[in-house]
């Protein structure tokens, strides 16, 4: 391990702490709640679906809303490592540092302006596309909402601790009413119904490389849109514009890269658990794929072929995510070319910008 390992941990905390207390009271209450109760399951290593005390939960509450009032207006600190004094966003300077020891630590801006910081052990470290991916296991520290993938720079990290509970949340939701769709057939595919914990990993491990996939497409759709899309997005007051652009370039990257990928690989449980978390703005912009009979895609779901030996709904399907990379990146140099009231208004009717 590092040398001082503590300190280290102390001052990345205490710049998630200073995150939190700036930004999260931003969520909605219900969404607030929810981000709470996990961040003390993790604060206190309780492990997922294992029940919470309702008391101890409310008293930590009150303590980290009492230490955030306490927090709002200080600066970050800066990260200590190797004898020197690292600005906490230097992130690249520090896992040159951190990486060969076994360690890995995150620095970004999120949605809305929110910075977000954390500290883990490295799982493994690989190369895809001429970018370095890095894994994580653990965390030592971390904010409040925890972003289970991210790219900086030319480096891919992706958390699986932060992945698995993402996964637990979304499984907790499904088996209130259990109903039929995307997400029960990845649960099936998973062997879930009899194994609930072995399926968790399993799709932990399979969605680790779906998230791989993705930031390889965010990579491609930066090369081909340039520093100007990043330089609009650190920018923009306008939160709907700003959920707009990301829509975009969340579904040009998964056209470049993941869709494709997936497709190729007939990997039809991650391609039916992709289907489940395609919402929000995403899928208002692609209406003709949220139309499309995902239950159908690969032989593995209906056993059927067609006549060139294909599964059914797989040509079909790599003809929308063709016809979505040419629409999402000419929608994308649209939205480049707009000033920022004109990106707010073309938000405001995402029908017209629709690909049906």
């Amino acid at each position: 391990m590092i040398a001082q390992f503590d300190q280290l941990v102390a001052a990345v905390q205490r710049n998630c702490h200073i995150a939190d207390a700036r930004h999260a009271r931003d969520m909605t209450m219900c969404t607030y709640l929810l981000e709470m109760r996990e961040f003390y399951r993790w604060e206190a290593g309780i492990p997922l679906g294992d029940p919470l005390a309702r008391p101890e939960v409310g008293t930590w509450l009150s303590e980290r809303e009492a230490l955030w009032e306490t927090l709002g207006e200080e600066d970050f600190s800066p990260v200590p490592l190797a004898g020197e004094a690292f600005e906490p966003f230097a992130a690249i300077q520090i896992n040159d540092i951190l990486v060969p020891h076994g360690l890995v630590y995150g620095a970004g801006i999120g949605r809305f302006g929110k910075p977000h910081f954390f500290l883990g052990k490295l799982a493994y470290q690989a190369s895809e596309d001429g970018l370095t991916v890095l894994v994580c296991e653990c965390e030592y520290a971390r904010d409040l909402t925890t972003m289970p993938a991210a790219l900086q720079g030319q480096t891919v990290i992706v958390r699986r601790e932060a992945l698995r509970q993402w996964l637990w949340e979304k499984v907790e939701a499904w088996n209130v009413k259990k109903t039929a769709g995307a997400f029960a057939l990845a649960l099936h595919s998973h062997g879930y119904a009899n194994d609930p914990l072995g399926a968790l990993e399993r799709m932990t491990d399979a969605e680790t490389a779906t998230l791989i996939l993705h930031e390889r497409g965010e990579h491609a759709a930066s090369r081909r849109l340039g520093a100007a899309w990043e330089d609009r997005l650190a920018c923009s007051r306008k939160r709907r514009a700003e959920i707009l652009m990301r829509a975009v370039r969340d579904n040009l990257a998964d056209c470049l890269v993941t869709l494709p990928t997936l497709i190729e690989r007939e990997a039809w449980p991650s391609l039916w658990f992709w289907f489940s978390n395609f919402d929000g703005m995403r899928r208002e912009l692609w209406p003709a794929l949220a139309a499309f009979d995902y239950a159908n895609v690969g032989a593995a779901s209906s056993g059927r072929f067609r006549p060139d030996g294909l599964p059914v709904g797989k040509t079909a399907l790599q003809e929308h995510v063709k016809r979505g990379a040419g629409h999402f990146e000419a929608l994308a140099r649209r939205l480049l070319a707009a000033d920022e009231a004109a990106a707010d208004a073309l938000s405001h009717d995402t029908a017209a910008l629709a690909l049906a």
